[in-house]
């Protein structure tokens, strides 16, 4: 299911509440009468409002990691396997190293003796 037309209704429908809610607190500010449409007052339109810009935002995350997850995981594995290979030099460098100084040790030994 495409998601992107559901990210435009939720769009569509904050917009329209916010815009509701705007004319039923201007109808409340302007007269003694305090309008509700189906037992929602304004602040309840507005609250409608964040709900589904947030409902949107989320659904537009999630659609964008979904699409980018691939590219993600082939950037992951690359950089662990870059690190490992990193790590094998360096530990072959410190094997070489240290099979150095054994060799140094043992030459050293021998002319003391």
């Amino acid at each position: 299911m495409p998601i992107l037309p559901l990210i435009d209704l939720l769009i569509l429908v904050s917009t329209a509440s916010l815009f509701v809610g705007f004319v039923l607190k201007a109808v409340d500010i302007t007269t003694r009468y305090s309008p509700t449409v189906l037992g929602f007052s304004s602040l309840d339109f507005v609250l409608i409002t964040g709900i589904c810009m947030g409902l949107a935002l989320v659904l537009a995350a999630r659609s964008w990691v979904k699409l980018n997850e691939a590219k993600i995981r082939a950037v992951r594995s690359n950089s662990v396997v870059r690190g490992s290979r990193r790590l094998r030099r360096e530990m072959e460098d410190l094997a070489a190293a240290e099979e150095q100084a054994f060799e140094e040790a043992e030459e050293a030994r021998a002319e003391m003796r």
